[in-house]
């Protein structure tokens, strides 16, 4: 299914104000593509920021602004100032140091030196093969995307978070590493640094099951969406409750 379709399909179904964000990660093998980088240094989520207003673009190691993001993606080592958990201290994200260098220990991250750039933008009109797919969006349409991963096989979904770089690890390094998808209510970070609405959450779709999650969305929405979104059962109940109709 081209891009163009699975985007205009989900964006509709669900009633996204935002466009699903395509990402590929650029392997050190592969040759860099002639998409140029931001004006000036950013982070992972900012990038993904640009890339829901529209705009496609790359970061490399010498590009991207955050250390956390840079050992995630493969391109250089966490510096020890983070891995020892003494910057997420003084940030007042953890009581003690060695609750945050728990955490940073247990980070999925790419292979350092796997990858040398990433790409975004908006998936409509990506011109790469995206590895992810990161949607941002409300809870509710999220849970229907998380429905939809199940929709076929059944089944429990699991999801890795530490609540700390939702974008560049939970919603696109982790999906990318184990090919399922993943959520995260954001983290410290990227609702700092980016515009993102207080009540919007992400979900990483790894490319390859894309089709799959349009064509079970394409069925939920037909009956159980239609259910749920016209709260059938609450209004029931209320007419019940109160003796009048809602």
């Amino acid at each position: 299914m081209e891009n163009k379709v699975v985007s205009l399909k989900i964006e509709q179904i669900l009633g996204l104000e935002s466009p699903l964000i395509a990402v590929k990660i650029v392997k050190t093998e592969e040759q860099k593509p002639n998409i140029k980088s931001p004006p000036q240094k950013s982070r992972y989520c900012q990038l993904l920021m640009l890339a829901r207003r529209g705009q496609t673009l790359m970061l490399t190691a010498e590009d991207l602004a955050c250390p956390a993001a840079k050992s995630a993606l493969g391109f250089a080592p966490l510096p020890e100032k983070i891995a020892s958990g003494e910057m997420l201290c003084s940030l007042g994200l953890y009581m003690a140091k060695e609750a945050a260098a728990k955490t940073m220990s247990m980070i999925p991250r790419i292979k350092l030196g796997e990858a040398k750039a990433v790409v975004a933008g908006p998936l409509k009109d990506f011109i790469l093969t995206p590895d992810v797919v990161v949607v941002e969006g409300l809870p509710e349409q999220v849970m229907w995307l998380c429905l939809a991963r199940n929709f076929k096989e059944g089944g429990r979904l699991h999801f890795s978070s530490s609540i700390f770089q939702c974008c560049c690890v939970d919603v696109t390094v982790v999906p990318y590493i184990t090919g399922e998808v993943n959520i995260s209510p954001r983290c410290y970070g990227c609702r700092e640094a980016t515009d993102i609405p207080p009540e919007h959450m992400f979900m990483g779709i790894p490319a390859k099951i894309i089709t799959e999650i349009v064509e079970s969305l394409e069925y939920l929405s037909k009956k159980a969406m239609l259910a749920v979104r016209e709260k059938r059962v609450y209004k029931a109940y209320r007419t019940a409750v109160e003796g009048k109709p809602l």
